[in-house]
């Protein structure tokens, strides 16, 4: 029953909120030592998941502008 309910819980949530809960759920794993479930997914699955961090690492990485003068200060011909 207790699970039933999460699951419905999960399914509402922001997808944000899904990757903490995902997060936290492997920290126990761990704890415990309860091994992940990986060997289960498909190679989509795990194209999705690799796709999903590295788009969540680009979001959280502050934006760099270079300019030509830039460059003339590394680079003295």
């Amino acid at each position: 029953m207790i699970r039933e309910k999460l699951h419905h819980q999960i399914d509402t949530l922001p997808e944000d909120v899904v990757e903490l809960i995902a997060d936290f759920t492997l920290f126990i794993m761990s704890r415990r030592k309860m091994p992940p479930l990986y060997e289960d997914w498909s190679d989509i699955e795990w194209q999705d998941f690799a796709m999903q961090q590295f788009f969540r690492d680009v979001e959280t990485e502050d934006e760099v502008e270079y300019f030509l003068e830039d460059a003339r200060e590394v680079y003295h011909p």
